[in-house]
């Protein structure tokens, strides 16, 4: 075999590998921005109105929320609850709600709940807008893990954007990415900026069969 015909073998078996890896990451991208938005989607939708809070006080022209919680069911009667130590609301623009220390159990479907746990969060309830300024984690039941140093969610156009690192972890394979770009509610993801993807052999394996 020359050698033009190795280079031409070693090119495809490359894209090869990088289309299986597609196969298994771009799944796994939307279900984690999903949780996102579905957790994102339930904070728009209750706070404050449906909230309980352990106690209020207004303090430098904000209400300021001890120990509030959401609770319930979605209409698959799948329970979900979120959380946080404190949250702020802005009197003079009540659109405005930050969020510290925040804890929320979603579901995905019927077998898969994520739970984010996020430090810090600016929600626009105006726009539909978050900033997510501090560091955050996805996690999901099945063992798919996903951290975030930052992030910028639009819930109604259905976008997420970092120009942070970001790390996702399954059973079988990991990802790390300098930024990551979301659009049309997860259906297209785009990692940039030294993309490292490690997968399992046994995956590859299982995929390729």
């Amino acid at each position: 075999m020359g050698r033009a015909e190795v280079d031409a073998y070693q090119a495809a078996v490359a894209h090869s590998a990088r289309v299986r890896k597609l196969r298994i990451w771009l799944p796994i991208g939307a279900v984690v921005i999903s949780a996102i938005f579905i957790s994102v989607s339930v904070i728009r939708a209750y706070l404050p109105e449906n909230l309980s809070v352990e106690s209020a006080r207004i303090e430098d022209g904000k209400i300021v929320m001890e120990r509030p919680a959401i609770a319930g069911r979605n209409d698959d009667g799948i329970s979900y609850s979120m959380t946080a130590v404190r949250a702020l609301q802005d009197i003079a623009n009540p659109n405005m709600i930050t969020l510290e220390d925040v804890k929320a159990a979603v579901p995905l479907n019927v077998n898969t709940i994520a739970r984010v746990v996020a430090t810090e969060g600016i929600f626009d309830r105006g726009t539909d807008r978050m900033e997510l300024t501090a560091p955050f984690d996805v996690n999901l039941s099945n063992g798919t893990t996903a951290k975030f140093q930052s992030a910028q969610l639009d819930v109604v156009a259905g976008t997420l954007n970092t120009d942070d690192p970001v790390a996702i972890d399954t059973e079988q394979a990991s990802i790390v990415a300098q930024s990551l770009k979301i659009t049309d509610k997860g259906r297209t993801i785009t990692f940039a900026g030294q993309v490292r993807v490690n997968i399992e052999a046994a995956a590859i394996r299982n995929r390729g069969s």
